[in-house]
């Protein structure tokens, strides 16, 4: 079985024709849209700034303090206060001793007058009497007493004494009596006529000050 081409007929032909240009009309319509709708791209020169690393905060070093070489404290020591101390003043009393009764003798001849002997004054203030000084009352020391009595003291031979008399008041009543009190219990140096122990009276001043 044979086959033969038959030639298109001019009909076909221009048919033909008008699908071929028809086809380059329709590339060319899609080649000119494609340029107008695609966005041209523009070559920018790429710009890229190095930017330095920040620096790391270093941590505060921490300064030495300075060393301070502990001192030495001195221990202040505080006095111990002491208790005043009635101060006592020496004097001797011009006071004579009551004279002996003279008995007359029972033949009415004339008695020989006796040559005078030497008198020495009864004495408080020796050392070794170790006479200790009155002590301070404690409420005339905190009202702040003080003042100077004078006593008249009657001293026997034996040497202590017979009586205890206020001569001048300190002012305070406290102040005497501790002075009276004190002096009562003395030693005292018995005034002599000669070589003999006599009574006599003797005045004792004692000072009450407070330590300021």
């Amino acid at each position: 079985m044979s086959y033969a081409l038959s030639r298109p007929s001019p009909f076909q032909r221009s048919g033909l024709l008008g699908v071929v240009i028809g086809l380059h009309v329709g590339v060319f319509l899609l080649v000119l849209a494609a340029k107008t709708v695609m966005p041209q791209i523009m070559e920018m020169p790429l710009v890229v700034d190095l930017l330095q690393p920040p620096e790391a905060e270093k941590p505060p070093v921490a300064k030495p303090l300075p060393m301070v070489k502990p001192q030495p404290v001195k221990q202040q020591r505080t006095p111990t206060p002491k208790a005043p101390t009635p101060v006592i003043e020496a004097t001797n009393s011009n006071v004579p001793a009551p004279a002996a009764p003279v008995v007359a003798p029972a033949e009415p001849k004339p008695a020989p007058i006796p040559a005078a002997e030497p008198v020495s004054q009864a004495r408080f203030d020796a050392d070794y009497l170790k006479n200790p000084a009155p002590s301070y009352p404690p409420l005339s020391r905190r009202m702040g007493e003080e003042g100077k009595v004078i006593l008249r003291v009657l001293v026997n031979p034996q040497g202590t004494a017979d009586s205890v008399d206020i001569k001048t008041s300190s002012g305070s009543v406290r102040l005497d009596e501790a002075a009276q009190k004190t002096v009562r219990n003395w030693k005292f140096i018995p005034a002599k006529r000669g070589d003999t122990a006599v009574q006599s009276w003797v005045l004792v001043p004692i000072i009450f000050k407070l330590e300021q």
